[in-house]
């Protein structure tokens, strides 16, 4: 599994990285977590607001910070 956090490297995005990265550990799922920092890239995604939360080359959440345990729902 990939996941994508679209953003500038913020805070925000940091936070989401790492709930992202806990929502994986707890499923038992492996999952590389990738940054995209290019807005080109982003904005292709469709992506107004960061940060930006792709699974799997699906956008599923934009704006803002969603927590491990919504993270893991979307897995």
């Amino acid at each position: 599994m990939i996941i994508k956090i679209l953003g500038s490297g913020c805070r925000k995005c940091v936070a989401l990285a790492d709930n992202a990265r806990a929502a994986a550990a707890a499923a038992g799922k492996p999952a590389e977590i990738v940054k995209v920092t290019d807005f080109a890239q982003i904005a292709a995604y469709g992506v107004m607001s960061t940060p930006g939360l792709v699974i799997d080359e699906k956008l599923v959440a934009s704006g803002r910070v969603l927590n491990a345990e919504e993270i893991g729902k979307l897995l």
